[in-house]
């Protein structure tokens, strides 16, 4: 076992499928020499050289389109996105020829799109999206948004290896803020299983990335009011552990749907219909979500505290649920 900060996870599992794989190379800006704007991929110019680890220019849609056209000549491209609200640059390279080439002609696209999501940096409107819901909706890709480190390695190394598109979003909040003791070796974390972040009895509170140290904080509280909250780390959102989401709803009866994007279009609206559609019967009370308002996000510091969703908002929904 090895301590890791959440970054240092990423760069692990990213390194050790580099030396691994000679087909994987990184290719995004500022990556190279500068080592990336978060530092993710600090040493690995010097270790694997220029043709494997590729500073671009300020063009998403360009190299997007490149990594595409190498993922389907049989190499496995890591794209790094600055920031992932940027990924919008390249949204018709992602959802109409990376995500549909299998559909359309049986070609794979082994690719990885990586993408610094999320708020509580005060980064502003342009730097602190959580764009995953168009590309949820977009038949053909994969959706990863791991918490913890141990999932951060597990789930990159997964991703590396799928056949097809993953885009996998690392909450910029995070990167030195969580640590903890994870595998010094090889292991992976399969896409589409969810886990029990905290086991309990009384509501389930469904959530992924950032969100689930908000809920986990919330458990702590309602717990010493005899309030066990069950919470649910979705890990992945395409594809959806729905079994596991299932089985919480029917064994607590009453759900928190969590989620830092904002409420309207927001993932916590299909997970309500799922519910509804095959664990109504289960529900003692109604379904609520949490999420940001519908607005961008403050550059305000005090503004994006009250834009974002906090324990206090999970731990009031847990006392209203288990009042009805």
């Amino acid at each position: 076992m090895a301590e890791r900060t959440y970054l240092e996870a990423i760069r692990e599992g990213i390194w050790e499928e580099m030396e691994r794989d000679g087909d994987v190379f990184l290719l995004g800006e500022d990556i190279g020499a500068y080592g990336g704007a978060f530092k993710v991929t600090a040493g690995m110019l010097e270790h694997f050289g220029e043709r494997r680890i590729i500073d671009t220019p300020l063009a998403e849609n360009a190299f997007l389109g490149a990594a595409i056209g190498a993922a389907i000549m049989g190499l496995r491209p890591i794209v790094e996105l600055q920031f992932a609200d940027f990924i919008t640059t390249a949204y018709d390279q992602i959802v109409n020829y990376a995500a549909k080439a299998r559909y359309r002609w049986g070609a794979g696209v082994p690719m990885v799109i990586r993408g610094p999501s999320g708020g509580g940096v005060h980064g502003g409107p342009f730097h602190s999206n959580n764009p995953e819901m168009p590309f949820v909706h977009t038949p053909g890709l994969k959706v990863v948004v791991p918490a913890s480190a141990y999932d951060a390695k597990g789930l990159i190394k997964a991703a590396i290896r799928d056949p097809d598109p993953v885009l996998y979003f690392e909450h910029k909040l995070l990167y030195r803020r969580i640590k903890e003791e994870i595998p010094a070796g090889d292991y992976v974390v399969p896409l589409g299983q969810a886990r029990i972040a905290r086991v309990g009895r009384d509501v389930s509170v469904i959530t992924y990335g950032a969100m689930v140290f908000v809920a986990l904080e919330a458990a702590e509280v309602l717990a010493k009011e005899g309030i066990e909250a069950e919470v649910i780390d979705l890990r992945c959102l395409v594809p959806l552990d729905e079994e596991a989401v299932l089985a919480s709803v029917r064994k607590t009866s009453r759900v928190i749907l969590l989620h830092e994007d904002t409420m309207q279009g927001g993932f916590a609206g299909e997970l309500a219909g799922r519910i509804a559609e095959k664990a109504f019967e289960s529900l003692d009370a109604p379904l609520m979500r949490i999420a940001s308002p519908d607005c961008p996000v403050p550059f305000s510091a005090p503004l994006e505290e009250a834009f974002l969703p906090n324990a206090k908002d999970v731990i009031e929904a847990a006392r209203s649920l288990k009042a009805y």
